[in-house]
């Protein structure tokens, strides 16, 4: 007998039709996606993310295609939050489904900046706050390599916020354990996990790097089983909800980081192949657990067996 799965999820802070967002930077501001289904069908999405000033990014190249990749150094580029404010966000609400902001700053006032903005605006249910972008500096560096930016940054964001902070995590350090529990410590109401590989391609006629930037991000399934392991690892440790990401083309993709201890996915790289991906992994994830007897697809996560 085929069963009839719930596909809804409770992060605690915010409930979900679905378990599959759009993450950010691969999804613009969610408008652009409507020629090619209802948004009102994913359980949310997040914004590309938002400095408080305009900003331009990286200049081109930007993206290079690699073996099950994508490198990416496109710079954050995006309207700003005031202009965002005024001509995005009137349009998301009443969307009928979940709008998550992800926030950016130069330095940590900048990200209370921006929250503080956002935070007299409606239509918005939480924000991600993204400590961990590798390619808007040539080293790659960011708050999310080290536990005491890390605590400090979200404790600040923490205490100014009026909504739920998502904390997105970077992949590029020796223990992401040690930075997940000190963003956790300082108020996360849920983690991220991961962001992109940092990563470089060098073209070998001219012997120079193929992107602008020098180095970039690296997306899509060729990082799958790193972020899997990740997810598992601060899942494990943490009591907070983890949001798990990295390489998820199929509905099988998010079913398989659920089980590591995910509570929701993010679909990135794979709209850029499928404009209907996440929609599409959506489906896949509720004929798999029909298939399969799962009467909720909340009772997947964190079953992993390792005994």
């Amino acid at each position: 007998m085929t069963v009839m799965t719930d596909l809804g999820v409770d992060l605690g802070f915010l409930k979900l039709k679905n378990p599959v967002l759009t993450a950010s930077g691969t999804f613009g501001y969610g408008l652009e996606f409507e020629p090619y289904f209802g948004l009102d069908k994913l359980g949310g999405f997040v914004v590309k993310g938002l400095y408080f000033d305009p900003r331009e990014g990286n200049p081109p190249p930007r993206l290079v295609e690699t073996p099950s990749g994508l490198i990416n150094a496109i710079g954050l580029q995006g309207v700003g939050v005031k202009a965002f404010a005024r001509k995005v966000l009137p349009k998301l609400r009443g969307l009928g489904t979940s709008v998550i902001v992800n926030v950016c700053g130069a330095d940590d006032d900048e990200y209370l900046s921006v929250i503080e903005f956002l935070d007299r605006e409606e239509g918005i249910a939480a924000y991600e706050l993204n400590i961990s972008c590798p390619n808007v500096k040539k080293e790659g560096m960011c708050p999310a390599l080290f536990p005491g930016p890390t605590h400090q940054l979200v404790r600040r964001v923490k205490s100014a916020s009026r909504r739920p902070v998502i904390v997105k995590l970077s992949p590029n350090v020796t223990n992401i354990v040690e930075i997940a529990v000190a963003a956790e410590e300082a108020g996360a109401d849920a983690l991220a996990l991961v962001n992109t590989f940092l990563a470089m391609a060098i073209d070998i006629e001219t012997r120079r790097p193929r992107l602008a930037n020098t180095l970039g991000g690296l997306s899509g399934p060729a990082i799958r089983p790193l972020a899997v392991r990740m997810v598992y690892q601060v899942a494990s440790r943490v009591k907070v909800p983890v949001i798990g990401m990295g390489g998820i083309m199929t509905g099988a993709d998010a079913v398989e980081f659920m089980i590591a201890g995910a509570s929701a996915v993010e679909v990135g790289t794979a709209s850029f192949v499928d404009p209907d991906a996440a929609v599409r992994i959506v489906g896949e994830l509720g004929a798999w657990c029909a298939a399969h007897g799962v009467a909720r697809v909340r009772d997947l996560v964190g079953t992993v067996r390792t005994a």
